[in-house]
């Protein structure tokens, strides 16, 4: 039987805050056998990270990582999201950008309609601003 992972789980055991929630979501990840990483938990938690705790990209990177190379833990897409992870941590900009970059790599395409200027820096896709 699947479990699907909520966002407070990954964020007390990476943290360890508050103890007594962190011990036990560290006792959950160590017993589990089948559990089940979202996109959208895994945006969650490095929002969560990077805002509220402030660890810097690179270390939220290797934690969100490290999540998925739990052997219990699978996710929608591995290449997807390991690609977005390291899109973020060489570039340090917003998850969901690198999210968006990963997913127009993967595609073959390349493209991401936005007008953020951050996707610029990914120097992999192509960004079509409207005009």
């Amino acid at each position: 039987m699947t479990t699907f992972l909520d966002t407070n789980i990954l964020v007390r055991h990476f943290t360890g805050d508050p103890p007594a929630q962190a011990r036990r979501a560290t006792s959950l990840l160590a017993a589990a056998t089948d559990l089940h990483l979202t996109d959208v938990v895994a945006a969650e938690t490095v929002y969560v990270l990077e805002s509220f705790y402030e660890v810097p990209p690179a270390d939220t990177a290797r934690l969100l990582r490290s999540a998925v190379a739990f052997e219990a833990v699978t996710v929608d897409d591995e290449d997807r999201l390991l690609r977005a992870l390291e899109i973020y941590e060489l570039h340090a900009i917003d998850f969901t950008d690198c999210y968006l970059a990963a997913c127009a790599e993967i595609d073959g395409q390349g493209l991401v309609a936005s007008f953020d200027r951050d996707i610029d820096k990914v120097q992999t896709v192509t960004k079509l601003e409207p005009r």
